[in-house]
């Protein structure tokens, strides 16, 4: 099983060699170079999206943001490089931070990945506004306010309880009532390490604040607070006392997918799954309708917008800004509702009617968020060691 380091101090020492950075000298040459990159960009160049996650995001680029993109910007060429799962993060984070501290472009011009929010913290990331990108003033203020300042909110999501309504006729609606279910069914649950994918990280953070003050669970969300994390050992006692409850006595499934494919395939009756993959699999027709899906409470599963960042040392950041607000237009936030079910983040008045139907209900601002990810990355870590075979 694949292990992640701790974010927070590959952040720390971001910080710290960052700030260094701002003494270095900057050369004459290099100097040139990044204005004659910059200059051109808005006409020609490459730019690269560094993706850390699934594949299905790597696809909602490569299938249909980048296509519509390049379409209507004439000379603009973007391309992908996908860290799968983010299991990388920490190492990617290490050498963003050495591109910044030397000045060095680090080999792509626009993140989508889980650790925007750390890198921005450390100063790897430049600032952004609807003044470089117009469309981001069509956003809700308190979802581009959760952006840090760095982050660049292009979708949004939540988990959902997905269920086999041909086995499952009355899924659970509370959390104390899904984990009753789970042991009153043995086999027909399951959900994957929290470090392979952000559905099975939403129920075991749902599970973990179950034991936890509403003030804790605040700071957690926003902050890093490791003297917090000793307040997990109840829920984490919990997990692991489902192992003889769940799929295969505890197997559980590398990724997002592979949950959903136990479900479509009728292995599991029950398992967490994120909105937009439940949705696009169904419209798609490699999941059956006969799949439903609720929203738990007290608490719900997390669910908020997925952010882009910019890193400040990025040789095509004129290009990204224009990239980023092309994905916040109406055109691109309907691509993304149509390839991955993904829920607008712009103000829905701002949509066509046909999006504006499909997501009514969802606001973004309204879902309950994850935790900070220096706290999600212990959180895996955690896990890995005080759950699985106990």
């Amino acid at each position: 099983m694949i292990r992640r380091r701790s974010l927070v101090a590959i952040a720390a020492a971001a910080t710290a060699t960052f700030a260094l950075a701002g003494c270095a000298p900057t050369t004459a040459a290099s100097a040139g170079a990044q204005a004659t990159s910059q200059s051109v960009t808005d006409a020609q160049g490459t730019v690269t999206v560094f993706i850390s996650g699934d594949t299905n995001v790597q696809s909602l680029w490569d299938d249909a943001l980048i296509p519509a993109f390049e379409k209507a910007n004439p000379g603009a060429t973007v391309k992908t490089t996908l860290d799968l799962h983010g299991e990388h993060d920490a190492q990617t984070l290490a050498k963003l931070s050495s591109a910044t501290k030397s000045g060095d472009d680090p080999g792509y011009d626009l993140v989508d990945g889980g650790f925007i929010q750390a890198a921005g913290a450390a100063g790897l990331l430049q600032k952004v506004s609807s003044s470089a990108i117009s469309n981001l003033a069509t956003v809700p203020t308190a979802t581009v306010k959760a952006g840090g300042g760095w982050g660049i909110p292009y979708r949004a999501s939540s988990v959902l309880l997905a269920y086999d309504s041909t086995k499952v006729s009355n899924p659970p609606k509370t959390l104390d009532k899904l984990l009753s279910w789970i042991k009153k069914n043995p086999g027909q649950f399951a959900y994957n390490p929290p470090s392979t994918g952000g559905s099975g990280g939403a129920f075991v953070t749902t599970v973990l604040d179950k034991y936890l003050s509403d003030s804790d669970r605040k700071t957690l969300e926003t902050s890093y607070d490791s003297s917090l994390e000793s307040k997990w050992d109840e829920g984490f006692a919990k997990l692991a006392s489902l192992n003889p409850y769940v799929y295969q006595k505890g197997v559980y499934p590398n990724g997002n997918q592979q949950v959903l494919d136990l479900l479509g395939t009728g292995n599991i009756s029950m398992a967490p799954v994120w909105s937009d993959q439940v949705i696009s699999a169904q419209d798609s027709g490699t999941l059956p309708k006969t799949v439903k899906y609720v929203q738990i409470s007290d608490p719900s599963f997390t669910g908020s917008a997925s952010y882009l960042g910019i890193p400040k040392t990025a040789s095509h950041k004129k290009t990204a800004e224009k990239l980023a607000d092309y994905v916040l237009s109406a055109e691109g936030q309907a691509l993304i509702a149509k390839a991955i079910a993904g829920y607008p983040v712009i103000r829905l008045d701002n949509v066509s009617k046909a999006t504006q139907a499909k997501f009514a209900d969802a606001d973004p601002a309204n879902l309950r968020p994850s935790y900070y990810s220096t706290v999600s990355s212990d959180m895996a870590n955690l896990w890995d060691q005080k759950v699985p075979g106990q």
